[in-house]
């Protein structure tokens, strides 16, 4: 048990490298410089004349100081670890084995996320994100595929973290889910969840076949940021085909049952969006009008459109050959990214929101990808 000892050691003292390249890769020090230029902005007497620049500016301190903070923590909590694994050496003690086992584990998992997040660069990667769920043809089974990618990447979410709002929600016929909306809040949900934006297809043996045939099913996620300066986006009345229906679905006793919820049809585009779990019809409104700002924009920057006026809508059809990944139930369990390659046999553990491995493989390629740009030279 001592040779498990003298293992942990030399990985943990391994690991200080690691963390001092990872300080480098998270710009540590010129975060703190940073910090301090903020914190000195914060003295001057016109700070709060304008609350919009000040909250942006205590924003930008609290997540340096969280950056830093989370930083030294896991630099010191190697150092602790580092000290008990040496000092269990030298006593020939055993007892604590499984616990330096078990912090080795954890610091490196902890270095690994921390590392991930170093890949979170884009324009909007931190913000929150707002999701959506469509079946794609074939009815019942489609459906229910829409609901489970749901539960999918709302389980991921709660496991991570973020808090999860229920927006819109349109019951299947019979089961399932015709549509369905969540924003998903907190730093980096956008960064992450980008990774699950595309057509997923499955393989399983239907339950909704009294023959048990196996059946293919497919669905979209559609993921985008929430813009700050959402508001810069102009809507014409006229392309507004607003209606207010009833409230229905996962939202429970917890859904208005009154004629609140608000569906609105850009007609220009054909973009659908939808509110329901608002207090009122007016709230439900605002934010139905919010996400198709979000929605609009999220296209215009996509396409690099001068106007909004030249969007087209989304034409990705949900549909065999588009997928961005496969989940295979029956004949054997495999869940494989036809973009990174990346698979794991656990599909149970996918669909009960394990999705850290896919997520990881895809910023990883995309940095991959963009540094090979950067790297480019012209001829």
């Amino acid at each position: 048990m001592i040779v498990a000892l003298e293992e942990a050691k030399r990985q943990l003292t391994a690991m200080r490298a690691d963390l001092v390249e990872l300080g480098k890769s998270l710009r540590i020090e010129e975060t703190r410089a940073n910090l301090k230029d903020l914190e000195a902005q914060t003295l001057d007497p016109t700070f709060w004349n304008s609350t919009e620049n000040s909250s942006k500016t205590l924003q930008a301190i609290k997540q340096s100081q969280d950056k830093i903070e989370g930083y030294e923590k896991l630099c010191a909590r190697l150092e602790d670890t580092l000290a008990l694994c040496e000092m269990a050496i030298e006593e020939n003690d055993e007892s604590f084995v499984e616990e330096v086992q078990s912090e080795l584990a954890a610091i490196a998992a902890e270095e690994e996320h921390r590392r991930i997040e170093v890949l979170l660069s884009g324009e909007y990667d931190k913000s929150n994100a707002i999701v959506s769920f469509h079946p794609g043809a074939g009815g019942t089974e489609a459906q229910d595929w829409a609901q489970m990618l749901y539960r999918m990447i709302t389980r991921w979410a709660e496991k991570s973290g973020f808090n999860v709002r229920l927006t819109d929600w349109l019951d299947g016929d019979g089961a399932g889910i015709k549509s369905a909306t969540i924003m998903v809040e907190g730093r980096n949900a956008y960064g992450y969840l980008k990774s699950e934006n595309g057509v997923h297809r499955l393989v399983r043996v239907s339950p909704f076949d009294a023959n048990g045939r196996r059946q293919t099913s497919f669905a979209s996620i559609e993921v985008m940021p929430e813009f700050e300066d959402v508001d810069k986006v102009v809507l014409r009345e006229e392309d507004l085909e607003i209606t207010a229906h009833r409230s229905s679905g996962a939202g429970g006793q917890h859904i208005n049952k009154t004629d609140s919820a608000i569906r609105i049809v850009h007609k220009p585009t054909g973009i659908v969006v939808g509110c329901q779990t608002e207090r009122s019809q007016l709230q439900n409104k605002e934010t139905a009008l919010h996400m198709l700002k979000a929605k609009l924009m999220e296209i215009k920057l996509r396409e690099r459109l001068e106007t909004i006026e030249e969007i087209q809508g989304n034409k990705t059809n949900i549909e065999w050959g588009a997928q961005i990944r496969s989940y295979v139930f029956m004949p054997y369990t495999l869940v494989k990214d036809t973009r990174t390659g990346y698979e794991t046999g656990n599909v149970q553990g996918v669909m009960d929101g394990d999705l850290d491995g896919f997520i990881n493989a895809y910023l990883k390629m995309t940095s991959a990808q963009e540094g090979n740009k950067k790297g480019g030279t012209n001829t």
